[in-house]
């Protein structure tokens, strides 16, 4: 069998075929090396490899992610598309999760399992198991932003579940929020990201958790038209500048309940200065070491 084999075909095309397979597959069942090379265009082909974990798109580069060294294959890459190799790293799983192991956490009744350790799982009525592999996308939920977001949702849907029966995720990276949610009873959720390779990992997650009749995954980038949201909650656990294009955008605010995260301390001031607080209630003010949460309340939809 050929190792690796590189087809025709439009850049956005390949992207997808690329990150068709990005599951952990037959004989990895876990990460531990990563191999990533970025190369210096998008246009590279598809990469048919039994190593590659997949690929991310950024600033108009194309960056690979592989278990093993992949020099030869990245070599020919380079001859047959004309890219030029920007930079390349070799490092261990734990390093990219900022020095954490990705292991089972709980965030009751909420059980996130990465699946190395799925063959632990033990019949529990107490607890809602959600099989995660994290890939290299942002949401492991070891970060303690993606921590508070999961566990504000899970209160939410404790005290008063018939409360939210819809959701947008912007910027979902694993899925692993928008996950918890359809666990815990929410029905219609759209979970949106600009990384197609984060688009392909959340939705293997959504099928490997069977949440295909409540989650929708779509690929936009969120610095463009907002997509729809008029829903009871609406989740954004995403980079200040961003936060700040969005409270200005009047489209932004048609949602229920919102939790807001991904900002620290001296960020608040102006993250506040800019909520429309005309129309909003300030309900929770959540913390995890450096890191804050909000959950607002659109007092417009109160009513």
């Amino acid at each position: 069998m050929k190792e690796h084999q590189m087809v025709s075909g439009s850049p956005s095309e390949q992207l997808q075929q690329n990150n068709d397979a990005i599951m952990l597959k037959p004989p990895y069942t876990h990460y531990d090396q990563l191999h990533v090379y970025n190369f210096d265009k998008i246009d590279i082909g598809q990469i048919d490899d039994p190593d590659l974990i997949g690929t991310w798109i950024e600033d108009d580069t194309a960056i690979l992610f592989f278990h093993k060294e992949k020099q030869t294959l990245v070599k020919e890459i380079c001859h047959q598309s004309g890219a030029k190799i920007i930079y390349e790293a070799n490092l261990n799983y734990q390093d990219w999760e900022a020095g954490l192991d990705i292991t089972t956490f709980s965030v009751p009744p909420l059980l996130v399992v990465p699946l190395w350790e799925a063959d632990k799982l033990t019949e529990n009525v107490e607890e809602i198991p959600i099989k995660l592999d994290p890939s290299v996308i942002f949401g492991s939920g070891f970060h303690p932003t993606t921590r508070l977001c999961l566990q504000t949702i899970s209160d939410i849907m404790g005290s008063n579940p018939d409360s939210i029966k819809s959701m947008v995720d912007l910027g979902t990276g694993t899925g692993l929020l928008s996950l918890g949610a359809a666990k815990l009873g929410v029905q219609q959720i759209r979970s949106y990201d600009n990384n197609p390779f984060a688009c392909s990992v959340a939705e293997k997650n959504v099928g490997l958790n069977n949440c295909e009749d409540q989650i929708t995954v779509l690929e936009a980038d969120l610095r463009g038209a907002l997509p729809d949201t008029h829903v009871d909650l609406l989740v954004a656990n995403l980079y200040k500048g961003l936060l700040l294009d969005f409270f200005e955008n009047p489209n932004f605010w048609n949602a229920k309940f919102y939790i807001i995260s991904g900002f620290i301390p001296s960020m608040e001031e102006e993250l506040l200065a800019a909520l429309p607080m005309s129309r909003l209630k300030l309900l929770e003010r959540r913390k995890s070491e450096t890191w804050r949460l909000w959950l607002l309340a659109n007092a417009t939809r109160l009513e």
